[in-house]
């Protein structure tokens, strides 16, 4: 039997850590690090969902955020070219950072072309593993969603005083508008429709309707919903006023999802919206939008102590009786209780009974807060799309299209 020498390695050696999570209080959170390296000064969220790693961390509404996955096995399928939602890649723009519990697996999956830490270096994205997810999670539950600096360095080596200073130093996302930096840089035209297993995306050949959609950091998922339901869909940038949008004669128009303050991107937006209320053109907010859709109708936004980030989340639907599960993925919400006469409250979450959809009487426009389009997630809000083309088919004396 060997003996342990003094040259031997002792059996209590430990690895050095290789990426920090640093909040702004001081704490210093030690993990093992991946994807990109180098820092990144963001707002720590948790998402509760199973699936759909590839499509949380793209999703534009992400931005200026780093994601706590509390499901423990990220990266087990890989990543493809197929499986991402912000309009242009080559931007970036989504999550800045993420957080897993397990080490990143080789992919086992056959849509897979690349693995998890080679995809997140190519996005760059800093990511770190080996923490405990349920006490960060359990944290933020407490305290609320913390400013932080993930950094990755792979020799071990950190300013850690500096780190801290930056977490601390980082005004938050209170009054920043985070939707001019991921919006469309110009207007373009959308036809790729929803993806079929075996066969992938189609395209939008013969529309029957023209939608514009304002883009505040849209995803693809939910372009793809409207020309699926024979929409010829104009993205356009987020600035674009309502004058240059009414001159494309749309059937209806799109207000999509997006990051950061609605009260600080309503600077711009909130007007745009309330010139085109002014017509009888049917408006559908998700997210973002809804947001705004609200704040131009009078009512009011606050920020959320912990945020809505899963898939699993209940949601009733008031215009149906209905409770559904969806995908929900925000730091700010409505004021139900700052909602005018004539704005009725049509959806709410059943976990803590904030608002996740509004109407305005007898006009149609409608949002909600969370996302119908799903990527990821269940699929039960996919009839809110035909409830909107429905809209635009009644105007036009058509029949309507059976939600369910």
């Amino acid at each position: 039997m060997a003996t342990m020498t003094a040259a031997s390695t002792p059996a209590w050696a430990t690895e050095k850590p290789t990426a920090l999570l640093v909040l702004a209080d001081g704490t210093v959170i030690e993990g093992r690090g991946l994807g990109a390296t180098g820092s990144a000064v963001a707002e720590v969220c948790f998402n509760t969902a199973l699936t759909g790693y590839q499509e949380i961390l793209t999703d534009p509404s992400y931005a200026g955020q780093i994601v706590t996955f509390t499901f423990p096995h990220i990266g087990n399928i890989g990543t493809n070219d197929e499986d991402i939602e912000d309009l242009n890649p080559v931007a970036r723009a989504g999550a800045v950072g993420a957080v897993f519990k397990a080490d990143v697996s080789n992919p086992s999956s056959y849509r897979a072309a690349s693995g998890l830490d080679q995809w997140l270096k190519k996005r760059g994205i800093v990511a770190l593993s080996g923490i405990d997810t349920r006490a960060l999670t359990a944290l933020i539950r407490e305290k609320g969603m913390p400013n932080a600096v993930i950094a990755h360095a792979p020799d071990g080596i950190f300013d850690i005083n500096d780190l801290k200073r930056r977490a601390a130093a980082w005004s938050g996302l209170i009054g920043l508008d985070l939707a001019k930096d991921v919006t469309s840089g110009q207007s373009s035209v959308w036809r790729e429709t929803p993806w079929v297993w075996d066969e992938g995306f189609g395209e939008q050949t013969d529309p029957s309707m023209h939608v514009v959609a304002i883009d505040y950091g849209v995803k693809r998922n939910i372009l793809r919903l409207l020309a699926g339901l024979g929409a010829k869909v104009t993205v356009v940038p987020a600035n674009t006023g309502a004058e240059e949008i009414l001159a494309m004669r749309p059937d209806g128009i799109f207000l999509s999802n997006g990051p950061g303050d609605p009260e600080a991107t309503g600077d711009y937006a909130v007007p745009v919206i309330r010139d085109l209320l002014k017509t009888e053109i049917p408006v559908f907010g998700i997210c973002l939008g809804h947001q705004m859709l609200a704040l131009a109708l009078g009512g009011k936004t606050a920020k959320m102590h912990q945020g809505h980030h899963g898939a699993n989340h209940p949601v009733k639907d008031h215009t149906t009786g209905k409770v559904e599960i969806v995908s929900m993925n925000h730091g700010f919400a409505v004021d139900a209780g700052s909602l005018p006469t004539g704005v009725e409250e049509t959806h709410v979450s059943l976990f803590d009974g904030s608002n996740c959809g509004i109407t305005l009487t007898g006009r149609p426009v409608f949002s909600v807060q969370h996302h119908p389009e799903a990527s990821p997630g269940p699929q039960d809000s996919h009839y809110l799309f035909r409830r909107f083309v429905n809209l635009i088919r009644e105007k036009r004396g058509e029949p309507a299209l059976a939600e369910r």
